[in-house]
């Protein structure tokens, strides 16, 4: 738009000179202050846009405002003689110098914005352009009217020079215009241009006026000053000009680059078309009929001189360029051949034009054969589509930026396909896809070994690196995609009942009884080719569909999708128990394991609400559950899973919460259980208990909680806060005085604690034992570590080590609860026990059950044998007391003597120093032997014989324990089995505790 409306107004001022305006006076008018307001438009335009502007052209654009200034004052001093003062413009006037100033102005800013060559060479040829084109416009001036300027004009030489100074300083400019190159960047060289131009078209419209027809003839508002009016403007608009100048368009053959200027072009032809210009002006006197004239025939020698010359230099130029070039191309040549990847140039039709011979190490193929062959041809059918479409989508993307962001760099595309080669492969290529002219450039290499190693790492990912089955994270994906498909299909059983098939999702966790020890004993390797084997009979034993998986370790793990019922699920795992059960031969030797299997069955899940992520999981951990309550019912089963197992989960989860909180705020108290010797009735040790001290004050037994958290964080900070209570309130007793003067206080007794053998093999215990005697002072001796169950065999190595190093610290060591639980015979000969302590469940009977009379004298004999002392826990009756009496037993905790006390009334009953021993029960005769099994032949009471060497102060009839038998004669009826004296000497015994009269379970240590 400010186009069109500068060219609207340029149109006016010429038609309006061309009608003379209508008037004389308007004439002079617009042809005086009308131009001087268009140079004046064209001062402050350039002077404004020179004050903001920075950079080098900044003082162009001010000598352009004040060469445009001079112009303003000249045509406004005319206008003054012509219109105010109403007299000719006298010679030498300001006006005149005025004009003189303009070309020096313009021809000095057409300097500062022209491009300076870089080399002597530029300089050289820049001034022989400058000069031919010079030489050239003054030769035609002169021929034309410059020679009868000067021939005709009168006066002193100074006025000579004047009149000749405005067309040589015209020639100057026109030659620094179209000679020289202007450079800029972005709409800088457009508005360097739009300058050019003008100035242009104002030394044409002097040199026009410089004709001594037009001069004599001129009058204000002519039709010529249309020409000055339009320059002027031109150059007011040439700095704004790039604010509304549309964006070069590209040429779609260019690459990207804009079309080339014609300036270089035209730059380039100048100095012959000057040359031209020199010969039309000599032409012009030759065949005008003049004299040759002197200042024509030097212009025109100097010329031709200076044209020859320039062609010299152009030579030496374009050698040395073709050289360098030469040069540059050897340099790509060897670049595009030695490059390892393949470069190809294909047409808009897909015809190769081009291929490096790098296609011959890379495919295979002759570069040759492949010129002139379609590039489609050689990519795989499948893989053509794509190829298409991302060409397509490059092609688009680089119309829009060009569109977008003109004159920025092209993008560049990256396609893969798979390319044919010449053994007939099919490689994998990784292509960069530019644009070139009217086609592409491939710049493709082979990326077949990196495709490769992506999918085996994808593989690895996803899968075991011993089995190769899927792992963990697989089976999961494989596991939330089934849920999800199957909640799409609609309603479908979760776990069909009866056997009655339905599409329901089963997920199975399998895990191999007894692998550790295979490990152990055989080595790692053979336990790899193990769980290999195993793998192999997995994946044998279920369907087509089934997804079987390794976890890690000895878990593994199946997915089981389709019309399948519980029965038929159910099935399927017994198979693969019996599957992993059978013989393993490795290496020539037969190895054997068993399998726990747990079962868990999917719940539909539809709707929008429906989340297979969660679904999975709780899924999995169902199916562990069941697994491992597998493991814990004996191994070697199949379980399903019901949702007791995790309440129970839950449950456990908050009851080792509550205990963890329990031991940390102090919620438990400790009690103590007197051991009473059964010969002398004295307090001989004590055992402490711990108690839960409820909201209410009452005292509960913990065993629930501890059956809970016995393998958990709690139950080992259980077992230290365990062992520092009562070792240190065992330190407070030993430092009790006596009630009163002269009153000894009570002998002090050994403590004992009773753990698992599982809390006594916990990393740490044995430092917690040594840190509370060294705290408390206590001696070693005074402590008494009890073990509650000795646990599973391959535990006993461990354990051994264990209580030989607490032994070693000269603490004693019991073996309690014998009797209950599990643990062979053969490991308690090799345990460094000092005692022995026969359960409650043996002792509950020994008034009624010839079994269990049995049971228990079997039981104490072994102890006996094996140099331990005995001692039994859960002693509540009277009877149970004579009846240990009767079978040697030497220490008894219980009810009978007394319940687990506070410390208050522990230290009344360490001062009393015994409990009375119970009378003879009736009917029973002392020293006799358990009949066996069978009918019980009918007792006869006798009197209760006192064994010999009864001990003052003993009630009657209690038998001290003689070491050799402890009971008298048998009774009449009954067949005397009479023991021999043990062969191994006994240890000093320490005393050990009992359990509670309440039925709770041991208390584990943590």
């Amino acid at each position: 738009m400010p186009g069109l409306a500068l060219g609207g107004l340029c149109l006016a001022y010429a038609v309006g000179a061309s009608a003379g305006w209508g008037s004389r006076q308007l004439s002079i008018f617009m042809g005086d202050f009308g131009l001087a307001a268009a140079a004046l438009a064209a001062a402050l335009s350039c002077l404004v846009y020179g004050c903001t502007v920075g950079g080098h052209a900044r003082p162009a654009w001010l000598l352009f405002g004040l060469s445009s200034l001079m112009v303003a004052f000249g045509n406004g001093t005319w206008g003054w003689y012509e219109l105010v003062v109403r007299r000719p413009l006298p010679q030498d006037s300001l006006a005149e110098y005025a004009f003189l100033l303009f070309a020096p102005l313009a021809i000095t800013g057409v300097l500062v914005l022209a491009q300076h060559p870089r080399s002597a060479a530029g300089w050289l040829c820049l001034l022989l352009d400058g000069w031919l084109i010079a030489g050239s416009l003054f030769t035609l001036s002169w021929s034309l009217a410059l020679g009868r300027i000067a021939a005709g004009e009168d006066g002193s030489p100074l006025r000579i020079a004047l009149s000749l100074a405005y067309p040589v300083l015209d020639i100057l400019l026109v030659s620094l215009v179209v000679g020289l190159r202007f450079g800029g960047r972005d709409g800088n060289r457009a508005a360097v241009h739009t300058a050019m131009v003008a100035l242009a078209v104002t030394v044409l419209c002097d040199a026009l006026f410089t004709s001594p027809e037009l001069r004599n003839s001129y009058h204000s508002g002519e039709l010529l000053d249309a020409g000055w009016f339009s320059g002027s403007l031109l150059l007011a608009w040439a700095p704004w000009s790039s604010r509304w100048r549309r964006p070069l368009r590209e040429h779609p053959s260019a690459g990207g680059l804009p079309r080339r200027r014609v300036a270089t072009t035209f730059s380039a032809l100048t100095p012959y078309a000057a040359a031209a210009v020199c010969t039309a002006g000599i032409l012009y006197n030759a065949l005008g009929g003049r004299e040759l004239d002197r200042v024509v025939a030097a212009a025109a020698c100097t010329v031709g001189l200076a044209l020859i010359l320039r062609q010299g230099v152009m030579l030496l130029d374009n050698l040395s360029l073709a050289q360098e070039l030469a040069h540059k191309e050897s340099h790509f040549r060897s670049l595009v051949q030695g490059s390892s990847d393949v470069i190809m140039i294909a047409g808009a039709n897909g015809v190769l034009s081009y291929v490096s011979p790098a296609a011959l190490g890379v495919y295979g193929r002759d570069p040759e054969e492949l010129v002139g062959g379609n590039l489609l041809d050689l990519v795989h059918h499948e893989d053509v589509d794509r190829v298409l479409s991302e060409v397509r989508r490059y092609l688009a993307r680089v119309r829009l930026t060009a569109h977008r962001s003109p004159g920025t760099a092209e993008p560049s595309a990256r396609v893969e396909c798979r390319i044919s080669s010449g053994d007939g492969e099919w490689l994998h290529v990784e292509s960069t896809v530019s644009r070139h002219r009217d086609g592409l450039i491939l710049n493709s290499r082979d990326v077949t070994e990196r495709v490769m190693l992506q999918a085996q790492l994808q593989h690895n990912a996803f899968h075991d690196p011993l089995t190769d089955l899927p792992n963990r994270a697989l089976f999961t994906q494989r596991l939330r995609a089934a849920l999800g498909a199957r909640g799409q299909q609609g309603p479908a059983p979760a776990a069909p009942d009866h056997g009655r098939p339905g599409a329901g999702v089963a997920v199975l966790f399998l895990d191999l009884d007894g692998f550790k020890a295979v490990n152990d004993t055989a080595g790692h390797q053979v336990g790899d080719e193990l769980l290999v084997q195993a793998a192999r009979r997995l994946q044998g034993a279920v369907r087509c569909g089934d997804t079987v998986a390794r976890f890690g370790g000895d878990e593994f793990a199946a997915l089981v999708c389709g019309p399948l019922g519980r029965l038929q699920v159910q099935e399927l795992a017994d198979r693969l128990r019996v599957a992993l059960s059978e013989p393993y031969w490795i290496g020539g030797t037969e190895l054997s394991v068993a399998a726990s299997i747990g079962i868990a069955f999917g719940t539909p899940e539809r709707g929008p609400a429906a989340d297979p992520r969660a679904a999975a999981d709780e899924l999995m951990r169902n199916a562990d559950l069941a697994m491992y309550r597998a493991k814990s019912e004996g191994k070697g089963r199949v379980v399903l899973y019901s949702p007791a197992m995790r309440a129970d989960l839950e449950r456990r989860s908050e009851l080792e919460d509550r205990l963890r909180l329990a031991v940390r705020e102090g919620g438990f108290t400790l009690l103590h259980q007197p051991v009473v010797d059964l010969v002398s009735g004295s307090v001989v040790g004590v055992e402490a208990q711990a108690r839960w001290r409820s909201a209410g004050g009452l005292l509960l037994t913990p065993a629930e909680f501890l059956r809970s958290a016995e393998h958990g964080d709690a139950a080992a900070r259980f077992a230290r806060w365990l062992v520092h209570e009562a070792v240190a309130a065992a330190a407070d007793r030993r430092d009790l005085p006596g009630r009163g003067r002269g009153t000894l206080p009570p002998p002090p007794v050994p403590v004992a604690v009773r753990l698992s053998a599982e809390r006594l093999c916990t990393p740490g215990l044995y430092e917690t034992v040594a840190a509370a005697l060294r705290d408390s002072r206590l001696p070693a001796g005074d402590l008494v570590i009890e073990v509650a169950r000795m646990g599973p065999d391959a535990l006993a190595d461990e354990l051994g080590r264990r209580l030989a190093a607490l032994r070693r610290l000269g603490v004693s060591t019991w073996l309690a609860g014998y009797g209950a639980g599990s643990g062979s015979l053969g490991a308690l000969a090799r345990l460094p026990f000092d005692g022995l302590k026969l359960d409650r469940t043996l002792v509950q009977d020994l008034g009624e059950s010839a079994v269990g009379r049995t049971l228990a004298g079997h039981a104490l004999r072994l102890g006996r044998d094996l140099g331990m002392s005995t001692a039994a826990e859960g002693v509540d009756l009277p009877r149970q007391v004579a009846a240990l009496q009767e079978l040697g037993c030497r220490r008894a905790q219980g009810s009978a003597f007394a319940p687990p006390l506070d410390e208050p009334r522990l230290r009344r009953a360490l001062a009393r120093r015994g409990y009375p021993l119970p009378g003879p029960v009736p009917g029973h005769i002392p020293g006799s032997l358990p009949n066996p099994p069978g009918p019980v032949a009918p007792r006869r009471p006798t009197a209760p014989t006192a064994a010999p060497g009864v001990a003052p102060g003993v009630a009657p009839g209690v038998a001290p324990d003689t070491r050799t038998s402890g009971r008298g004669e048998p009774g009449p009826g009954r067949v005397a089995h009479h023991h021999g004296p043990s062969d191994l000497p006994e240890h000093r015994a320490a005393t050990g505790p009992g359990a509670g009269p309440h039925g709770e379970t041991v208390i584990p240590p943590a």
